[in-house]
């Protein structure tokens, strides 16, 4: 039985931030995040003013799920054959050009649509390129600390691009807050050109040896970790027990009736920060990585209360609770890291995202469906509980592997 090596001493958010190119980094994925949410929201508000459709107007906000999941699928391999700073800055730049054309406002929502589910078909190459540069910048448990606080910065920006967004919306009109957003994708792509060293691609052709399409290497890739076992299983562990939790999640809104909705998603936000900062920066490595089957649990458990009648304050508490225990992810980033070939780690933390999204997207889908004919507090019990037998059916993938110890005569 093969095992990854011990968890690296613990890292500080002061160990992170020495690292020049990882401040820049960091910098280029927070200010991302900020202008994705404002145009995700401009572009919603945009087209439900031009359309009165509040299938368009939702269309517009979820535009980049379906594109990101079908890239993922066919592109990967781009994540690996080309450099990753000239495809994250060429990325950017082609956004600055998306966001110009809709701020425009010369085309139908139609073809915005199309436009934003196009490019879209690039992010996770250029996510995948994002992810896989951490390790090279950090190593050990700064490689882990590192990918917590890009989580919880996900979420913080989230949150800030929605404030910022409806502000912008307010003051600028749609078209004045994609002109902003704009400008992050062009701030962004000056930050890596000047700020990142340029890298060769991970795999570089061979002379005399044709290498596959991109599209038949993608696919060929993805077959082979998925058959390596030891991957397969910790990508079935990043994969179920979280996006199950997603479920419930995406019937918050009927359980609620609406009104108590934002209630329970700022619980489920907190939460989630909180673990990341709570098992990221002040757990040590080793009893992180321990905790993560139980951490796993924690998605569930709490969630099988909500079969009975509870009040929204508890509701909220208990939802809090169980989106801690998404931070069992971070226990399981290093041996990840480990246990996937260094010249394919572009596409293999693409394919984690991928899976992820995809997951999630039909668990939550699944979830509304079932509302149709259960109560919603029911099918978010279920869910809890289809995420408490995921995780005991990968307990052996999701607790860390024991060392062998030889055997004397």
């Amino acid at each position: 039985m093969t095992t990854s090596a011990p968890p690296a001493p613990q890292a500080t958010f002061r160990d992170l931030f020495t690292v020049r190119e990882f401040r820049v980094l960091f910098a280029s994925y927070g200010i991302f995040m900020v202008g994705e949410t404002v145009k995700m929201l401009a572009l919603s508000v945009l087209i439900y003013d031009r359309t009165g459709s509040p299938l368009l107007a939702a269309l517009a906000y979820v535009a980049g799920f379906l594109p990101s999941v079908l890239g993922g699928m066919f592109l990967l391999a781009y994540a690996d054959r080309w450099r990753p700073r000239a495809v994250m800055v060429g990325y950017d730049l082609v956004r600055v050009a998306m966001v110009a054309v809709l701020a425009l406002g010369v085309l139908s929502p139609g073809g915005a649509l199309a436009l934003v589910f196009v490019v879209g078909l690039f992010t996770p190459v250029s996510s995948a390129m994002r992810t896989a540069l951490l390790p090279d910048l950090l190593a050990g448990d700064r490689y882990v600390l590192g990918r917590a606080l890009f989580t919880v910065t996900a979420g913080a920006t989230q949150v800030l691009g929605f404030a910022v967004g409806g502000a912008l919306i307010g003051l600028l009109g749609p078209y004045g807050a994609l002109w902003i957003t704009a400008a992050t994708c062009l701030t962004s792509a000056v930050l890596i050109r000047f700020g990142l060293t340029d890298r060769p691609p991970r795999t570089v052709a061979v002379a005399g040896v044709v290498r596959p399409g991109a599209v038949r290497q993608t696919w060929q890739v993805n077959r082979q970790l998925l058959a390596d076992r030891p991957v397969r299983g910790l990508l079935l562990a990043q994969w179920l027990p979280g996006s199950l939790l997603v479920g419930a999640e995406g019937v918050v809104v009927p359980y609620t009736g609406g009104d108590g909705a934002g209630v329970l998603f700022m619980a489920g936000a907190a939460g989630m920060l909180l673990g990341d900062l709570v098992i990221g920066r002040w757990t040590a490595p080793a009893r992180r990585e321990a905790l993560t089957p139980w951490l796993a649990l924690l998605l569930g458990v709490p969630m099988l209360a909500f079969v009975a009648d509870i009040g929204l304050l508890v509701a909220a508490v208990l939802f809090g609770v169980a989106a801690f225990g998404f931070s069992y992810h971070l226990g399981l980033a290093r041996r990840f890291l480990d246990a996937v070939p260094a010249d394919r780690r572009g596409q293999a933390f693409g394919l984690s995202h991928m899976g992820m999204m995809t997951g999630q997207g039909l668990a939550a889908g699944g979830a509304g469906l079932v509302a149709q004919w259960l109560a919603p507090g029911l099918v978010m019990a279920g869910f809890g509980a289809l995420s408490l037998v995921a995780t005991l059916l990968l307990w052996r993938q999701l607790r860390v592997p024991r060392m062998n110890v030889p055997r004397h005569a």
